[in-house]
């Protein structure tokens, strides 16, 4: 087995939690994380992905999920964090995940917190944060390859060619619910939820504020800071 080379030294926690409103960067900072621990297993755990992804498995945690998805009704607390155990066991997350959209709320980081404890991981808690305004700017602009996952950007991520992954070629496309009304709703719903979740991991001592509205190589730095000096 070769040895690994990071491309710095930093001292990562087992897990990483994002907190932060849709379009602030939180997948962008993941694919940072996995290009800095290349050849570790490093695994982006985000919510609807992670939900989609046990329902295609089949798994029996899946099972369940699925038909409570189909009816538009939201999965329990403890059938989420079920799913996040299951996914943390995974060969493809045995050196460390990124929890990008879970925890919503202060039950469900309790919860979670307890699953992780009895896992015996470590954990930091990220918030970024950005106002409401430029995260408008930012949504209204992403693009996605559905296959793999990869985020773009029209303004400040865009692929060398329009609408096309750089990778495979294959036709980028934009999230349904990325449109000004939906995300009106969503912003509403993270202040209101999820914030609080920032005041649960801060009486944990593992939270940390990264001010967002930076360029992505300034907001992986900070990241880096957090982790160097934790």
């Amino acid at each position: 087995c070769s040895e690994i080379q990071r491309k710095t030294m930093a001292s990562y926690p087992h897990g990483i939690i994002f907190v932060g409103p849709p379009g602030c960067g939180k997948g962008t900072q993941a694919e940072y994380i996995k290009n800095d621990r290349n050849g570790e297993a490093i695994c982006h755990l985000a919510t609807g992905d992670m939900l989609r992804a046990a329902v295609k498995e089949g798994s029996p945690l899946g099972q369940k999920a699925g038909p409570i998805m189909q009816r538009g009704e939201l999965v329990p607390d403890d059938l989420m964090v079920g799913l996040v155990k299951e996914a943390i066991h995974k060969p493809q997350c045995r050196d460390g995940f990124i929890l990008d959209g879970f925890p919503r709320t202060v039950p469900q980081a309790e919860k979670l917190g307890e699953m992780l404890e009895a896992e015996k991981k470590t954990i930091r808690a990220l918030e970024f944060q950005i106002a409401d305004e430029e995260v408008t700017k930012r949504v209204l602009g992403r693009l996605v390859h559905p296959a793999s996952g990869r985020s773009y950007h029209t303004l400040f991520k865009p692929p060398k060619t329009p609408m096309t992954d750089d990778l495979t070629g294959e036709p980028l496309k934009r999230r349904g619910d990325d449109n000004e009304e939906t995300l009106k709703k969503r912003l509403t719903t993270y202040h209101k939820q999820t914030e609080p979740v920032c005041g649960f991991y801060k009486s944990q001592g593992i939270y940390r504020a990264i001010d967002a509205t930076r360029r992505p190589d300034n907001v992986f730095g900070q990241m880096l800071g957090v982790f160097n000096n934790s």
